[in-house]
């Protein structure tokens, strides 16, 4: 008799973005680092990405994120992000939907009213400010990478497009952010297909002119997201709101404005000295769905002007379950993950 194997899921969104949290049926993964452990799965378990984010269990725009044990001790738990751009190594969206999934699955208490801890991204510890009422996790904020801006207002000769205008900021991945008036977007939704065409477009030409490197990173790989930025309007003093949209290369547009693209933006207004710390931007989605960033700080790292920031959201619960994962189904490739997976008779 053959095991049963089983993933246990619970799936959640944030503004729109569903992240996958896996809780259980992945053996312990080698690593004295939340980090090492993503890097052991990304170059010797890619097969778990791969199963959760392509049919029959999932889709492409979807982002899966698995616990695993924190290797500092002040850690509720730690999370490895997956994407179908690979292992980014802090997502803000992503952050959000563990924090609320660590809460609802009991791995943290829920405590009424504001509550802080810390989870481990691969990235390190994040702060994590939960608010619950009446036992519903109504809010999450969580600590942005810090960012900055690399390069700005380069221009590239974009097949089919003619000169593009874009600027380069890190938020936890390189972001290309353009204007979105400049090349006749609305950031309505049904520009979608034809804001992928043309972020792929750009993304393209940047990848094949130049790299990026990050000032204690080093080359983190080629340039992956871009983010259409829409006007910025004053709601109130030191409040701002704008249109954005965030592509995820390839051919991807996410759902959310995500939270490393409010970083993103926070970076670009700090730099044109739009901001100012204690300001907020909400950042508003193609399906109306936002975040708020938050400019907590400034410094000087590297030689760049590096923003501290908090990113606010709000996760939802969509499903608790069980995945059976069958081997000798023709549409299932169990390369690259039997040996993670627990089994169960």
């Amino acid at each position: 008799m053959k095991p049963e194997l089983t993933i246990q899921l619970m799936d959640t969104h944030a503004g729109g973005d569903v992240s996958r949290i896996v809780t259980g049926g992945i053996d312990a993964l080698p690593g004295n680092s939340v980090r090492a452990q993503m890097e052991y799965l990304r170059d010797h378990a890619d097969g778990l990405r791969k199963l959760l984010l392509e049919e029959p269990y999932g889709i492409p725009e979807m982002s899966v994120d698995l616990l695993v044990p924190p290797s500092d001790p002040q850690a509720a738990a730690g999370y490895i992000i997956m994407e179908v751009m690979g292992y980014p190594i802090y997502s803000g969206s992503n952050t959000i939907c563990t924090a609320t999934a660590v809460l609802e699955a009991g791995i943290v208490p829920k405590k009424e009213g504001k509550q802080s801890f810390l989870l481990e991204s691969p990235a390190g510890l994040v702060r994590i400010d939960a608010l619950v009422k009446n036992g519903v996790v109504e809010a999450i904020t969580c600590e942005g990478l810090p960012s900055y801006i690399h390069t700005y207002r380069a221009t590239i000769e974009v097949p089919s497009l003619g000169p593009v205008t874009y600027s380069v900021a890190y938020s936890g991945g390189f972001y290309a952010l353009v204007d979105a008036e400049a090349l006749g977007f609305d950031l309505v939704l049904s520009e979608e297909r034809k804001l992928a065409d043309t972020a792929y477009a750009i993304v393209e030409a940047i990848q094949a002119e130049r790299g990026f490197s990050h000032y204690t990173l080093g080359d983190v790989g080629p340039l992956p997201f871009l983010h259409f930025m829409g006007p910025v309007h004053q709601i109130t003093e030191g409040y701002y709101r704008s249109r954005s949209t965030t592509y995820v290369h390839p051919r991807v547009i996410c759902r959310s404005t995500t939270g490393t693209g409010t970083s993103a933006r926070l970076a670009l207004m700090n730099y044109e000295g739009r901001i100012r710390p204690g300001d907020k931007l909400e950042t508003i989605s193609l399906r109306e769905t936002g975040f708020i960033g938050e400019l907590s700080g400034i410094g000087q790292v590297g030689g760049y002007q590096v923003v501290k920031n908090d990113i606010i959201g709000r996760g939802y619960v969509l499903a608790r379950s069980d995945i059976v994962v069958n081997c000798d189904d023709l549409m299932v490739d169990c390369d690259g993950l039997r040996h993670i997976l627990t089994s169960r008779w």
